[in-house]
């Protein structure tokens, strides 16, 4: 890897750990915010598939390690067992995805199409299906729980996610132009 591949995929474990953790102060109707999803599709869109991901599974194990990048400031093996690290997981497939869907110089509105159904898709099937078995098999499910309620539990979190990545994908293109114009400029002076 090169230096600055090294400190943009550092600046994207950073920004999830503080996106993960804005929840308790921003909370809509009830239902706690993080910035995850965000960041995640931030880093496909800007860094690529390849570092993208590799930078979401530099937060995942950063925060394994025991230290607290997690949603309410967790960290350590136990994460594995929580009933929402499924989410935490398919931040790594939605950064790839993401940047597969925009890896032209200039991505189509149906390649940001593309992006947004599959980060929502790969988020919201990895994180409720993991939740469900977590709380199926190893933690206490509510009683009455059954897999149309791990679902029907998601419908409060849709129409903010939706929000969250109509925006982050609008937010690429103007952050690609500006990272490429300021690492142009680093270029240039350091010649």
């Amino acid at each position: 890897m090169k230096p600055k591949e090294m400190v943009l995929c550092g600046m994207f474990v950073a920004l999830m750990a503080v996106g993960a953790n804005v929840s308790p102060y921003l909370t809509i109707g009830g239902v706690p915010v993080t910035l995850q999803l965000m960041f995640a599709i931030l880093a496909g869109g800007i860094l690529g598939s390849r570092l993208g991901a590799l930078a979401m599974t530099a937060y995942v194990f950063v925060g394994l390690m025991g230290i607290p990048v997690f949603a309410e400031f967790k960290g350590g093996l136990s994460s594995i067992f929580s009933s929402t690290f499924g989410f935490v997981i398919s931040f790594i497939f939605v950064a790839y995805a993401v940047g597969k869907c925009l890896q032209k110089e200039k991505p189509s509105k149906w390649a940001y199409i593309c992006a947004g159904l599959s980060s929502l898709f790969l988020n919201y099937m990895i994180g409720t299906n993991f939740m469900y078995f977590a709380l199926t098999f190893w933690l206490d499910a509510p009683k009455g729980f059954s897999y149309a309620v791990a679902w029907s539990w998601m419908a409060a979190y849709l129409p903010l996610d939706l929000i969250v990545t109509t925006l982050s994908l609008a937010l690429v293109p103007k952050l690609r132009k500006a990272l490429k114009r300021q690492l142009s400029v680093h270029s240039s002076a350091k010649a």
